[in-house]
């Protein structure tokens, strides 16, 4: 049960976080708000890393948290590009249900074997994280949806810059749906990543997670040579989305030690659900009928993951 309301309360983060950086992006370009995002990431990791450390950490705890990092924030780049190519319904969904999907697919390739509610409330997860993800995608104002959680996920929400509106796009949906199924790996990477670390290397896997996520911002500023920063309010939410999304991170980092990747993951993944809320109470975005279907099936699955937790 405990994994279960840590994978809760890291959907919450990365929703939230996600929410923070869409804003950001809207008065600053995506590049830089991510590398904020990542920085300001790195710091609050820091900072709490004294108060769960272990002296020596592995070498393959660090391996799979720097990639982990490094899954985050070349997904969130992917699913910018496949908004380039195709509309966000298209995209975002498929980036979505691919990091709950592939971290599924993982947890039983692993050995996992979550009883029959557990299984069940996965299987209504996906669609319930489709109608989240593509009525968010979909809205003109919608703050972006990225799949979980970004630091899910936060650097994915930062999409809310891209060219990639409904009525901007490339006009190549075959390429938005592999460039949606790449992200939904590297975001699958994220969780698989945090989940093989192990449970006895304190923060450091977190820790080289959020160095995987500097490098690959830092490259995408050398790349882009994109370094103007926003403005004042764009840097306070790009530094909001960062300490949210790093809480985010760490309570999904104890969540999949407590409980298995395959329930964690796709809890995770519903994140989408909690930006669409803030968007309706903050910014009186609509709830449409696609919406609300998606939350009630959102909270159908987790019931069903929670009696299949608690029996």
């Amino acid at each position: 049960m405990l994994a279960i309301v840590l994978a809760l309360a890291s959907a919450i983060g990365y929703g939230g976080s996600d929410f923070a950086a869409g804003l950001a992006t809207r008065s600053g370009s995506v590049v830089p708000v991510t590398l904020l995002v990542s920085l300001v990431s790195a710091v609050i990791v820091a900072a709490a890393l004294p108060f769960a450390a272990t002296p020596a950490p592995s070498a393959a705890a660090l391996a799979w948290g720097f990639a982990a990092g490094l899954g985050d924030t070349l997904g969130a780049f992917a699913l910018y590009l496949g908004f380039r190519h195709a509309a966000f319904s298209v995209a975002g969904p498929l980036s979505a249900v691919g990091a709950a999907g592939f971290s599924v697919l993982a947890g039983l390739l692993l050995g996992e074997r979550p009883n029959d509610l557990a299984l069940a409330g996965i299987v209504l997860a996906l669609p319930a994280i489709v109608a989240v993800s593509a009525s968010a995608a979909a809205a003109d104002d919608t703050v972006a949806s990225a799949a979980a959680a970004g630091d899910t996920v936060a650097s994915a929400a930062a999409a809310g810059d891209t060219p990639g509106r409904e009525d901007g796009a490339g006009g190549r949906p075959a390429a938005g749906v592999v460039l949606g199924l790449v992200a939904g790996a590297c975001f699958a990477l994220l969780f698989i990543g945090l989940d093989r670390a192990g449970s006895h290397s304190g923060l450091w896997p977190v820790a080289a997670a959020t160095a995987g996520e500097l490098v690959a911002a830092l490259g995408a500023v050398l790349v882009t040579r994109s370094l103007r920063l926003p403005g004042t309010r764009p840097r306070l939410l790009a530094a909001l989305a960062g300490a949210i999304g790093s809480a985010a991170t760490i309570l999904f980092f104890f969540a999949t030690h407590q409980g298995f990747l395959a329930v964690t993951a796709v809890l995770t993944s519903l994140y989408p659900a909690v930006t669409i809320l803030l968007a309706r109470v903050l910014l009186g975005e609509r709830l449409t009928g696609l919406r609300l279907g998606g939350l009630v099936l959102a909270g159908a699955c987790v019931a069903l993951i929670a009696l299949g937790g608690a029996s």
